[in-house]
């Protein structure tokens, strides 16, 4: 659901996020993470809180009660995929490179939204908390599911959410899952990176030292570091 344009459509240098193109348009990265008075935050602007939060380098993600923090991983720690789940509920995070100048969710947000309706789903634009967000109507082999993607612009990133399961359209089910989001910090990094690149993700070293164990299971659950939820690997 975040893809590149196509090699006929126009290009964003691939040299670094220090060259953008000039838009008429621009949707200006929040301040502090984005967003002033609460989350997500850039690192340079991370509240001094009790939060307890699982670092995986580029995101910090908190380990809220009752949350449990899904990652998908390979033998070497490196992390593609990071899920939180409340319930019957979901969200799953992504982080981005993003041009130093102008926020690239409107963007993204059309281009998601032309992709759903070419497969057949329904889509619609809400106001949320944290601005324009795309709603959809998916079909898959079990039926339409609904989803709910969220866009974040900070400073040269960009967080996606998607929202999936009852969250994606109960406001009263996306309560904790959306606590969770405002606790997210972001860690970008100083290295120039082409944009809607990947920001890296990692297991924390002793996650990724405990599952060198060949005894251990390639699936399992291993305690979040100091409280919260569990962290279920899946590899």
């Amino acid at each position: 659901m975040f893809r590149r344009r196509r090699s006929s459509e126009p290009q964003e240098p691939v040299g670094s996020d220090d060259a953008e193109v000039e838009t008429d348009a621009v949707e200006s990265a929040p301040e502090g993470a984005g967003r002033g008075e609460t989350g997500p935050w850039d690192v340079s602007a991370a509240p001094d809180d009790d939060v307890a939060r699982l670092d995986l380098g580029s995101l910090q993600v908190p380990t809220l009660p009752d949350v449990e923090v899904r990652v998908e991983a390979d033998q070497g720690g490196e992390v593609s995929a990071v899920l939180l789940v409340h319930g019957e509920s979901g969200v799953q995070l992504g982080a981005f490179a993003a041009p130093r100048t102008e926020g690239i969710w409107p963007e993204v947000r059309a281009e998601i939204g032309e992709g759903i309706t070419a497969d057949g789903g329904m889509i619609s634009e809400a106001e949320g908390e944290f601005g324009t967000e795309l709603h959809a109507r998916v079909p898959t082999p079990d039926g339409v599911q609904p989803v709910r993607f969220v866009g974040v612009n900070g400073p040269r990133w960009f967080l996606r959410a998607v929202f999936t399961g009852a969250a994606a359209t109960d406001p009263d089910a996306e309560t904790v899952l959306t606590e969770s989001l405002r606790n997210v910090i972001v860690v970008r990094g100083g290295e120039p990176m082409p944009v809607r690149d990947p920001l890296p993700l990692r297991l924390p070293r002793e996650i990724v030292e405990q599952q060198a164990d060949p005894a251990e299971p390639a699936r399992k659950r291993v305690s979040a570091p100091k409280r919260g939820p569990e962290i279920t690997e899946v590899r």
